[in-house]
């Protein structure tokens, strides 16, 4: 079983397209953590992840609301935005991040930092951005930390490669 997989971009289309393969395969409950700077794809690759479960419209990066939820698709998937927040744990957890945990929804969550350690089984992604003059390449580093977040992967990765 995969825990870890590194994987590699070269359009804004190619990272939607392995959202869309990861969200295809998203159950309720599950939680995916984005990590990278400003500009580094995290948006994209949740348009991707709501596009493979379904959901139709704009996605778009929820920093004014922190918290988003989008329905239409198989299961509703909860965007989460903790970028304004500044790293600060007690205010995080006070915006009801925590009651999608147990819900239908799948969540997903960007700049994760103040509640990533309270989160046993999540799958990690972080994004980067490929040196220039490539702009449009990006390197994914994905980790699971638990039995859900593993099996995840490992299927993502089946979806992805084969």
């Amino acid at each position: 079983m995969v825990n870890q997989m590194s994987i590699s971009t070269y359009s804004g289309a190619q990272t939607r397209k392995l959202g869309a393969a990861l969200g295809a395969l998203l159950e309720a409950g599950d939680v995916v953590l984005l990590y990278g700077e400003l500009g580094s794809g995290k948006t994209t690759f949740a348009q991707g992840v709501a596009s493979g479960l379904g959901i139709a419209g704009d996605v778009t990066s929820p920093t004014f609301t922190l918290l988003t939820e989008y329905e239409g698709g198989r299961m509703p998937l909860l965007h989460a935005d903790l970028y304004r927040l500044d790293g600060d744990h007690e205010a995080a957890w006070s915006t009801g991040l925590e009651d999608y945990f147990d819900s239908d929804a799948a969540v997903l969550i960007e700049w994760p930092e103040a509640v990533a350690d309270d989160i046993a089984d999540a799958l990690h992604v972080g994004i980067e951005r490929a040196p220039l003059p490539r702009v449009d390449e990006r390197d994914l580093i994905c980790r699971a930390t638990g039995p859900r977040s593993f099996t995840l992967l490992d299927e993502w990765v089946k979806k992805w490669l084969f």
